[in-house]
């Protein structure tokens, strides 16, 4: 009841719309009720006294009754739907909304697919389960009240009659309907797997037609959608179940009726035409209430998919704003990891890193995979928090720090360049959303890439497709410099921006990185050592843990790690630029 609650609780911003529904559904119940009721009067006037008035008005009435019940449930239907769509946009923007505060540790733990899935299929289910229900409780609600007052207005006896056996379908319905529920959750975290693998798939497209996997990607896409196939497909069978078991136990009511009903009738104590008013309306009354039980099913998979979609929404981020906050204006940008400890899960990653970089200086990170580079790089923008220790910018602790002044200060170029289906301008303005054209401008020249934009059909409002796939990738690494160039920020972490790049692409780019790094505290992390052979400082890292530091000419001098990895990478023939 409490998911239930939460879930009617969005619809409250368009209460008007479901006062109007709730307005129309009177009508629409209102004119069942009305039509059960007239059968015995029009049948006495027309058949038994002959009245030849009421029966030429009776085509007429009927055509202006069901052109009144159309309307009104036409209001219904529309108004409570709209309410409806309203309120799961609303809850769709707030998960998405939710998702984009959650820290990177939580898009660690979940699948990207999996995540879409709650947005686009879990919600969709909410949708219908709701609009269903909503739908279902005003029209058919109203709908068998009105016909109730009938049937004890016609004879009080055969409604208790008919009645008795409404409370006994309330037991299988609510054990099938847990049982869809629980199948429905299932079902739901199934099709999570099978947007996952899609996701991977359209991402990884190249990789998989190059190393030929199309055929393993088939068979592990069919095994997964034959696993989502058996959940659904009981599903499917318990809510099959629902309706025969329910027609079932009602028609004992309705034989019930007849044969009381007809002694009635055969002994005098009721007019043929009074039994046949309370049999229409009878029988109108147990569809309403059908429906009803059925919506139960429909309930079941809403509040399903509702507690995964609240799940996310009630995820609480990592990194949050300190409740005091210091506040920082334009930083300096001296950075400090001042005895830092990282732990991911139980593995520790960083243990007691130290390492200081002053105004304007760039310091390089190297080492072996899985040395701790990276993380480092990660722990600077508050990406995680550190285990032990503190990381400070300008002397302030970043956990002192609104996430958002911290991200003001900080410029990141990656080694995946991101970039978003958009124009070449739109991608360049995410550094700085104001930014006029000619900063835009400026900014692609600094990084070099004003003239290859020029070249383009609609130069910088030339679109660029889904992660800028139809640029090279030289040019989508200078639209990123351009971007963070724009951002004007006085710390910069560049994570292996030159790593994927050929020879003359990272010739240009360097270029644009030395225009970036002028006048900034940078964090550089290179494979390649020729590319930071002169950063004021070369921080060595293995396991974890910083093992030398020093400038290119002091660490080959010293003859340890860094010697070992620039002996490795020279001696095959990596010229020194």
């Amino acid at each position: 009841m409490e998911t239930f609650k939460r879930l009617i609780r969005y619809s409250k911003p368009y209460w008007w719309r479901i006062v109007i529904s709730m307005v129309a559904s009177f009508g629409v119940g209102g004119t069942d009720a009305a039509v059960a009721y007239l059968v015995e009067p029009l049948m006495k006037r027309i058949f038994a006294e002959k009245n030849i008035v009421i029966f030429m008005i009776l085509p007429v009435a009927i055509l202006v009754l069901f052109l009144f019940r159309g309307v009104c449930r036409f209001l219904q239907d529309y108004f409570i739907r709209t309410a409806g769509q309203l309120a799961i946009q609303d809850i769709r923007n707030e998960v998405y909304q939710r998702t984009m505060g959650l820290s990177i540790r939580f898009f660690h733990r979940n699948p990207t697919g999996a995540l879409m899935s709650r947005i686009v299929n879990d919600v969709g289910q909410m949708q219908d389960g709701v609009a269903n229900v909503v739908t279902g409780l005003l029209r058919d609600g109203v709908t068998a009240v009105g016909l109730l007052g009938i049937i004890f207005y016609r004879n009080w006896k055969l409604a208790v009659i008919s009645l008795v056996v409404i409370p006994i379908t309330a037991v299988p319905a609510q054990k099938i309907g847990k049982r869809i529920k629980s199948l429905s959750k299932q079902s739901l975290g199934r099709m999570g797997e099978i947007t996952s693998i899609l996701q991977e798939t359209f991402s990884g497209i190249k990789v998989i037609k190059a190393f030929g996997l199309a055929d393993r990607k088939v068979g592990e896409f069919r095994a997964t959608n034959r696993s989502f196939y058996q959940f659904i497909r009981k599903t499917y069978k318990y809510d099959a179940l629902n309706a025969p078991i329910m027609e079932v136990i009602m028609a004992f009511g309705i034989a019930a009726v007849i044969w009381f009903g007809g002694k009635e009738v055969l002994s005098g104590r009721m007019t043929a035409e009074a039994f046949f008013s309370f049999v229409v309306a009878m029988g109108m009354l147990y569809s309403p209430i059908k429906k009803l039980l059925n919506a139960y099913s429909s309930v079941q998979k809403a509040l399903g998919a509702a507690e995964r979609v609240f799940e996310v929404i009630d995820e609480r981020p990592d990194i949050t704003d300190p409740a005091e906050p210091v506040t920082l204006g334009r930083a300096r940008g001296e950075v400090e990891l001042r005895n830092v400890t990282f732990s991911y899960e139980d593995e520790c990653v960083l243990r007691s890193v130290t390492l200081t970089a002053r105004k304007g200086e760039v310091v390089a990170l190297v080492g072996p995979s899985g040395a701790g580079k990276t993380t480092v790089m990660s722990l600077i923008p508050r990406f995680y928090d550190v285990t032990e220790g503190a990381v400070l910018i300008d002397g302030i602790d970043v956990r002192s720090l609104r996430v958002d002044d911290l991200m003001a200060q900080i410029a990141l170029v990656d080694q995946e360049t991101i970039l978003f289906n958009g124009t070449i301008a739109e991608n360049i303005r995410y550094g700085k959303s104001n930014a006029t054209d000619a900063e835009v401008e400026a900014a692609a020249r600094a990084a070099f890439a004003h003239d290859f934009i020029l070249e383009m059909p609609e130069g910088y409002a030339t679109p660029i497709g889904d992660r800028g796939v139809r640029l090279s990738g030289g040019q989508r690494q200078r639209l990123c410099i351009a971007r963070a160039i724009l951002k004007d920020a006085p710390v910069l972490l560049l994570d292996e921006a030159t790593s994927a790049l050929d020879t003359e692409s990272e010739h240009m780019v360097q270029q644009a990185l030395n225009n970036l790094m002028a006048n900034r505290t940078t964090f550089v992390i290179a494979h390649r050592l020729s590319t930071i052979l002169h950063a004021d400082r070369i921080v060595v890292m293995d396991k974890g843990e910083i093992v030398e530091v020093g400038t290119n000419d002091e660490l080959l001098a010293a003859g340890g790690l860094y010697r070992k990895l620039y002996d490795m990478q020279f001696s095959q023939g990596e010229a020194v630029r």
